[in-house]
Protein backbone atom coordinates (compact mmCIF):
# COMPACT_ATOMS: atom_id res chain seq x y z
CA UNK A 1 0.00 0.00 0.00
CA UNK A 2 1.34 3.51 -1.07
CA UNK A 3 0.07 5.94 1.10
CA UNK A 4 2.88 8.45 0.85
CA UNK A 5 5.62 6.60 1.85
CA UNK A 6 9.33 6.52 1.27
CA UNK A 7 9.76 3.16 0.79
CA UNK A 8 11.14 1.47 -2.01
CA UNK A 9 8.10 0.07 -3.37
CA UNK A 10 9.95 -2.29 -6.10
CA UNK A 11 12.18 -3.39 -3.57
CA UNK A 12 9.33 -4.66 -1.48
CA UNK A 13 7.86 -6.43 -4.68
CA UNK A 14 11.38 -8.38 -4.66
CA UNK A 15 11.31 -8.78 -0.62
CA UNK A 16 7.73 -10.31 -1.06
CA UNK A 17 8.73 -13.29 -3.42
CA UNK A 18 11.91 -14.00 -1.61
CA UNK A 19 9.65 -14.71 1.48
CA UNK A 20 7.83 -17.19 -1.16
CA UNK A 21 4.69 -14.69 -2.14
CA UNK A 22 3.10 -15.87 -5.20
CA UNK A 23 1.75 -12.60 -6.75
CA UNK A 24 2.11 -9.39 -5.22
CA UNK A 25 0.14 -6.58 -5.23
CA UNK A 26 1.67 -2.80 -5.59
CA UNK A 27 -1.61 -0.63 -4.61
CA UNK A 28 -1.29 3.36 -4.82
CA UNK A 29 -3.58 4.62 -2.33
CA UNK A 30 -2.00 8.37 -2.07
CA UNK A 31 -4.96 10.12 -3.14
CA UNK A 32 -7.45 8.42 -1.67
CA UNK A 33 -5.60 8.58 1.85
CA UNK A 34 -5.01 12.04 1.67
CA UNK A 35 -8.56 13.04 0.56
CA UNK A 36 -10.41 10.80 3.06
CA UNK A 37 -8.79 10.47 6.47
CA UNK A 38 -6.34 13.22 5.92
CA UNK A 39 -8.72 15.28 5.11
CA UNK A 40 -10.90 14.59 8.10
CA UNK A 41 -8.28 14.45 10.21
CA UNK A 42 -7.06 18.26 8.93
CA UNK A 43 -10.83 19.30 9.72
CA UNK A 44 -11.04 18.05 13.20
CA UNK A 45 -7.62 19.39 14.21
CA UNK A 46 -6.71 15.29 15.39
CA UNK A 47 -3.65 15.75 17.39
CA UNK A 48 -4.21 12.79 20.45
CA UNK A 49 -3.31 14.10 23.31
CA UNK A 50 -2.45 17.35 22.04
CA UNK A 51 0.53 15.80 20.31
CA UNK A 52 -0.07 13.08 18.01
CA UNK A 53 -1.69 14.07 14.70
CA UNK A 54 -2.54 10.49 14.26
CA UNK A 55 -0.52 9.36 10.77
CA UNK A 56 -0.44 5.42 11.36
CA UNK A 57 -3.94 4.82 12.74
CA UNK A 58 -5.35 6.65 10.03
CA UNK A 59 -3.58 4.50 7.22
CA UNK A 60 -4.46 1.57 8.70
CA UNK A 61 -8.60 1.07 8.34
CA UNK A 62 -7.54 2.35 4.49
CA UNK A 63 -4.84 -0.71 4.46
CA UNK A 64 -7.02 -2.76 6.13
CA UNK A 65 -10.15 -1.72 2.99
CA UNK A 66 -7.42 -2.51 0.33
CA UNK A 67 -6.26 -5.80 1.86
CA UNK A 68 -9.95 -7.12 2.26
CA UNK A 69 -10.82 -6.11 -1.76
CA UNK A 70 -7.24 -7.95 -2.73
CA UNK A 71 -8.42 -11.48 -0.62
CA UNK A 72 -12.02 -10.94 -2.13
CA UNK A 73 -10.43 -10.77 -5.81
CA UNK A 74 -8.36 -14.20 -5.04
CA UNK A 75 -10.29 -15.78 -3.41
CA UNK A 76 -8.66 -16.02 0.15
CA UNK A 77 -10.03 -17.65 3.17
CA UNK A 78 -7.74 -15.70 5.56
CA UNK A 79 -5.87 -13.21 5.96
CA UNK A 80 -2.86 -12.23 8.11
CA UNK A 81 -0.75 -9.20 9.35
CA UNK A 82 2.51 -8.23 11.17
CA UNK A 83 1.42 -7.20 14.72
CA UNK A 84 2.48 -8.01 17.36
CA UNK A 85 0.69 -7.95 21.05
CA UNK A 86 2.11 -5.13 22.53
CA UNK A 87 1.31 -2.16 19.96
CA UNK A 88 -2.31 -0.29 18.82
CA UNK A 89 -2.04 -1.58 15.46
CA UNK A 90 -3.16 -4.93 16.48
CA UNK A 91 -6.29 -3.18 17.33
CA UNK A 92 -6.75 -1.03 14.37
CA UNK A 93 -6.07 -4.07 11.93
CA UNK A 94 -8.35 -6.10 13.45
CA UNK A 95 -11.13 -3.81 13.89
CA UNK A 96 -11.26 -3.04 10.12
CA UNK A 97 -10.78 -6.51 9.08
CA UNK A 98 -13.55 -7.62 11.47
CA UNK A 99 -15.64 -4.79 10.26
CA UNK A 100 -15.07 -5.29 6.33
CA UNK A 101 -14.79 -9.59 6.02
CA UNK A 102 -16.19 -10.85 9.20
CA UNK A 103 -16.19 -14.40 7.54
CA UNK A 104 -12.14 -14.44 6.89
CA UNK A 105 -9.70 -15.98 9.78
CA UNK A 106 -7.23 -13.38 11.32
CA UNK A 107 -3.96 -14.77 11.16
CA UNK A 108 -0.83 -13.32 13.13
CA UNK A 109 2.26 -15.03 13.25
CA UNK A 110 3.94 -12.51 15.64
CA UNK A 111 1.41 -13.48 17.97
CA UNK A 112 1.01 -17.23 17.23
CA UNK A 113 5.02 -17.57 17.97
CA UNK A 114 5.52 -15.19 20.53
CA UNK A 115 8.45 -13.05 18.97
CA UNK A 116 9.73 -9.84 20.44
CA UNK A 117 11.07 -7.20 17.23
CA UNK A 118 14.81 -8.73 17.41
CA UNK A 119 13.54 -11.91 17.54
CA UNK A 120 11.57 -10.88 14.07
CA UNK A 121 14.58 -9.48 12.58
CA UNK A 122 16.33 -12.34 13.43
CA UNK A 123 14.12 -14.44 11.77
CA UNK A 124 13.71 -12.70 8.81
CA UNK A 125 17.39 -13.01 8.44
CA UNK A 126 17.85 -16.21 8.98
CA UNK A 127 15.34 -16.57 5.72
CA UNK A 128 17.32 -14.29 3.66
CA UNK A 129 15.07 -11.44 4.04
CA UNK A 130 17.32 -8.05 4.59
CA UNK A 131 16.31 -5.76 6.82
CA UNK A 132 17.60 -2.07 6.32
CA UNK A 133 19.76 -0.96 9.05
CA UNK A 134 17.15 1.87 10.35
CA UNK A 135 14.75 -0.76 10.55
CA UNK A 136 16.77 -2.99 12.56
CA UNK A 137 17.37 0.13 15.52
CA UNK A 138 14.12 1.96 15.32
CA UNK A 139 10.88 1.09 14.34
CA UNK A 140 9.97 3.10 11.70
CA UNK A 141 5.78 3.25 10.12
CA UNK A 142 5.90 6.76 7.84
CA UNK A 143 3.41 7.91 5.40
CA UNK A 144 2.04 11.15 3.73
CA UNK A 145 0.84 12.59 7.21
CA UNK A 146 3.92 11.55 9.69
CA UNK A 147 6.83 9.09 10.55
CA UNK A 148 6.83 7.79 13.96
CA UNK A 149 10.09 6.52 15.47
CA UNK A 150 10.12 3.86 18.06
CA UNK A 151 13.26 2.07 19.61
CA UNK A 152 15.21 0.24 22.18
CA UNK A 153 17.90 3.07 22.16
CA UNK A 154 14.24 5.47 22.77
CA UNK A 155 12.62 3.70 25.56
CA UNK A 156 14.23 5.95 28.13
CA UNK A 157 11.93 8.84 28.39
CA UNK A 158 15.03 10.91 29.56
CA UNK A 159 17.50 10.06 26.97
CA UNK A 160 17.92 12.15 23.97
CA UNK A 161 16.64 10.32 20.41
CA UNK A 162 19.82 10.04 18.26
CA UNK A 163 19.85 12.87 15.20
CA UNK A 164 19.44 9.92 12.53
CA UNK A 165 16.60 8.90 13.55
CA UNK A 166 15.09 11.87 12.31
CA UNK A 167 14.96 12.18 8.33
CA UNK A 168 12.40 14.70 7.41
CA UNK A 169 13.24 17.77 9.96
CA UNK A 170 16.44 19.16 10.90
CA UNK A 171 17.50 20.76 14.22
CA UNK A 172 16.52 24.08 14.59
CA UNK A 173 19.74 25.02 15.32
CA UNK A 174 20.75 24.75 11.93
CA UNK A 175 18.14 26.54 10.23
CA UNK A 176 19.48 29.86 7.95
CA UNK A 177 16.48 32.21 8.01
CA UNK A 178 12.73 32.24 8.20
CA UNK A 179 10.08 30.87 6.01
CA UNK A 180 6.61 32.72 5.59
CA UNK A 181 3.82 31.01 4.03
CA UNK A 182 0.47 31.80 3.02
CA UNK A 183 -2.39 28.90 3.06
CA UNK A 184 -5.65 29.28 1.29
CA UNK A 185 -8.33 27.39 2.87
CA UNK A 186 -11.56 26.36 1.36
CA UNK A 187 -14.14 24.87 3.54
CA UNK A 188 -12.02 23.57 6.18
CA UNK A 189 -9.47 22.35 3.65
CA UNK A 190 -5.82 23.82 2.56
CA UNK A 191 -5.97 24.49 -1.52
CA UNK A 192 -3.06 26.46 -2.45
CA UNK A 193 0.06 27.61 -0.87
CA UNK A 194 1.01 31.19 -1.32
CA UNK A 195 -1.39 31.85 -3.89
CA UNK A 196 -0.58 28.35 -5.93
CA UNK A 197 -3.27 26.31 -6.51
CA UNK A 198 -2.30 22.77 -5.44
CA UNK A 199 -4.12 19.32 -4.82
CA UNK A 200 -3.91 17.86 -1.34
CA UNK A 201 -1.15 15.42 -1.97
CA UNK A 202 1.17 17.51 -3.24
CA UNK A 203 0.34 20.55 -0.60
CA UNK A 204 1.50 18.05 1.86
CA UNK A 205 4.30 16.72 0.24
CA UNK A 206 5.38 20.13 0.02
CA UNK A 207 4.88 21.56 3.56
CA UNK A 208 6.32 18.20 4.67
CA UNK A 209 9.61 19.38 2.80
CA UNK A 210 10.04 22.93 3.25
CA UNK A 211 8.47 22.93 6.68
CA UNK A 212 10.88 20.49 7.64
CA UNK A 213 13.85 22.00 6.22
CA UNK A 214 13.57 24.54 9.30
CA UNK A 215 13.62 23.23 12.14
CA UNK A 216 9.65 23.06 12.44
CA UNK A 217 7.70 19.17 12.90
CA UNK A 218 9.25 17.13 15.52
CA UNK A 219 7.35 15.64 18.48
CA UNK A 220 8.75 13.91 21.40
CA UNK A 221 6.05 12.82 23.82
CA UNK A 222 4.49 10.09 26.99
CA UNK A 223 1.64 8.63 24.95
CA UNK A 224 -1.24 6.09 26.53
CA UNK A 225 -1.82 3.46 24.43
CA UNK A 226 -4.61 1.63 23.32
CA UNK A 227 -2.79 -0.98 24.99
CA UNK A 228 -2.61 -0.19 28.58
CA UNK A 229 0.50 1.45 29.35
CA UNK A 230 2.58 4.45 28.26
CA UNK A 231 4.95 4.90 25.94
CA UNK A 232 7.77 7.16 24.51
CA UNK A 233 6.65 8.11 21.18
CA UNK A 234 8.94 10.43 18.50
CA UNK A 235 7.15 11.91 15.34
CA UNK A 236 8.09 13.82 12.47
CA UNK A 237 4.53 15.87 11.08
CA UNK A 238 5.88 19.13 9.31
CA UNK A 239 2.80 19.21 7.21
CA UNK A 240 0.30 18.49 9.62
CA UNK A 241 1.73 20.45 12.80
CA UNK A 242 1.24 23.45 10.40
CA UNK A 243 -1.88 22.62 8.78
CA UNK A 244 -3.73 21.74 11.87
CA UNK A 245 -2.60 24.90 13.86
CA UNK A 246 -3.01 27.19 10.93
CA UNK A 247 -6.78 25.38 10.64
CA UNK A 248 -7.58 25.81 14.15
CA UNK A 249 -6.64 29.60 13.81
CA UNK A 250 -8.95 29.81 10.95
CA UNK A 251 -11.60 28.55 13.02
CA UNK A 252 -11.46 31.13 15.72
CA UNK A 253 -12.06 33.72 13.26
CA UNK A 254 -14.58 32.32 12.13
CA UNK A 255 -16.52 30.58 14.74
CA UNK A 256 -19.35 31.63 17.78
CA UNK A 257 -17.59 30.93 21.14
CA UNK A 258 -20.14 28.28 21.69
CA UNK A 259 -19.49 26.75 18.42
CA UNK A 260 -15.80 27.05 18.86
CA UNK A 261 -16.30 25.34 22.12
CA UNK A 262 -18.50 22.67 20.83
CA UNK A 263 -16.18 21.97 18.15
CA UNK A 264 -13.38 21.44 20.55
CA UNK A 265 -15.18 18.67 22.49
CA UNK A 266 -16.38 16.65 18.94
CA UNK A 267 -12.72 17.34 18.05
CA UNK A 268 -11.37 15.63 21.09
CA UNK A 269 -14.03 12.67 20.35
CA UNK A 270 -13.35 11.92 16.52
CA UNK A 271 -9.49 11.73 17.38
CA UNK A 272 -9.92 9.26 20.24
CA UNK A 273 -11.69 6.82 18.60
CA UNK A 274 -9.37 7.09 15.23
CA UNK A 275 -6.81 6.25 18.00
CA UNK A 276 -8.37 3.45 19.36
CA UNK A 277 -9.05 1.56 16.77
CA UNK A 278 -12.55 2.14 16.66
CA UNK A 279 -12.59 3.83 12.94
CA UNK A 280 -16.01 1.53 11.82
CA UNK A 281 -17.73 2.68 15.15
CA UNK A 282 -21.24 4.71 14.03
CA UNK A 283 -20.63 7.47 16.38
CA UNK A 284 -16.97 8.04 14.06
CA UNK A 285 -18.88 8.41 11.13
CA UNK A 286 -21.89 10.12 12.73
CA UNK A 287 -19.44 13.27 13.94
CA UNK A 288 -17.56 13.09 10.62
CA UNK A 289 -21.20 14.55 9.02
CA UNK A 290 -20.81 16.94 11.89
CA UNK A 291 -17.56 18.28 11.01
CA UNK A 292 -18.06 18.68 7.59
CA UNK A 293 -21.02 20.40 8.03
CA UNK A 294 -19.39 23.13 10.54
CA UNK A 295 -15.95 23.54 8.17
CA UNK A 296 -18.20 24.97 5.68
CA UNK A 297 -17.44 28.17 6.82
CA UNK A 298 -14.08 27.13 7.61
CA UNK A 299 -12.64 29.38 4.55
CA UNK A 300 -9.70 32.07 4.35
CA UNK A 301 -6.15 32.33 4.25
CA UNK A 302 -3.83 32.18 7.27
CA UNK A 303 0.20 33.63 6.97
CA UNK A 304 2.32 31.28 9.02
CA UNK A 305 6.25 32.43 10.15
CA UNK A 306 8.53 29.04 10.57
CA UNK A 307 11.79 29.10 11.97
CA UNK A 308 12.31 26.73 14.13
CA UNK A 309 8.79 26.85 15.50
CA UNK A 310 5.63 28.31 13.75
CA UNK A 311 4.17 31.97 14.32
CA UNK A 312 0.92 32.93 13.13
CA UNK A 313 1.47 36.14 11.49
CA UNK A 314 -2.22 36.90 10.02
CA UNK A 315 -5.45 35.40 8.96
CA UNK A 316 -8.28 36.65 6.94
CA UNK A 317 -11.75 35.21 5.73
CA UNK A 318 -15.06 36.49 3.97
CA UNK A 319 -17.09 34.27 7.08
CA UNK A 320 -14.60 36.12 9.77
CA UNK A 321 -17.16 36.98 13.01
CA UNK A 322 -14.46 39.42 13.73
CA UNK A 323 -14.83 43.07 13.40
CA UNK A 324 -13.26 45.98 13.49
CA UNK A 325 -15.73 48.51 14.05
CA UNK A 326 -16.71 46.63 17.45
CA UNK A 327 -12.54 45.99 19.08
CA UNK A 328 -11.40 49.27 17.91
CA UNK A 329 -10.77 51.66 21.29
CA UNK A 330 -10.61 54.95 19.50
CA UNK A 331 -13.24 55.04 17.29
CA UNK A 332 -15.19 51.89 17.82
CA UNK A 333 -18.54 50.70 19.38
CA UNK A 334 -19.02 51.48 23.12
CA UNK A 335 -21.83 50.06 25.47
CA UNK A 336 -23.50 53.12 27.56
CA UNK A 337 -22.50 53.08 31.63
CA UNK A 338 -25.79 51.67 32.13
CA UNK A 339 -25.77 48.80 29.47
CA UNK A 340 -22.30 48.00 31.16
CA UNK A 341 -23.27 48.02 34.49
CA UNK A 342 -26.68 45.71 33.86
CA UNK A 343 -24.61 43.26 31.50
CA UNK A 344 -22.01 43.20 34.83
CA UNK A 345 -24.56 42.65 37.04
CA UNK A 346 -26.77 40.08 35.00
CA UNK A 347 -23.45 38.40 34.17
CA UNK A 348 -22.05 38.01 37.60
CA UNK A 349 -25.96 37.14 39.80
CA UNK A 350 -25.52 33.16 39.71
CA UNK A 351 -21.99 33.38 41.10
CA UNK A 352 -22.31 36.07 43.41
CA UNK A 353 -26.05 34.74 45.25
CA UNK A 354 -24.21 31.46 45.87
CA UNK A 355 -20.83 33.25 47.11
CA UNK A 356 -23.14 35.10 49.63
CA UNK A 357 -25.50 32.17 50.23
CA UNK A 358 -21.76 30.38 51.12
CA UNK A 359 -20.35 32.95 53.06
CA UNK A 360 -23.21 32.73 55.74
Amino acid sequence: MDVGQDDDLRDIEERAYKAGALKHYTIDAKREFAEGPVAMAIMTNALYEDKYPLGTALARPLIAEKVVEVARKEGCDAIAHGSTSKGNDQVRFNEALMALAPDLMIIEPAKIWSMNRAEEIEYARRHGIPIPNIHSRFSIDDNLWSRSIEGHEIDDPNIEVPEDAFKWTVPSEKVNGSLILEIEFREGLPVAVNGEKIDLVSLISLLNKVVGAHGFGRIDHIENRVVGFKSREVYEAPAALTLIEAHRDLEKLVYTPLEYRFKKMIDQTWTDLVYSGLWHEPLREELDGLIRTMNRWVSGIVKVKIFGGLTILGRESPYASYSEDLVDYVGGWYPSEEEARGFIRMHTLHSLTAYRVRRR
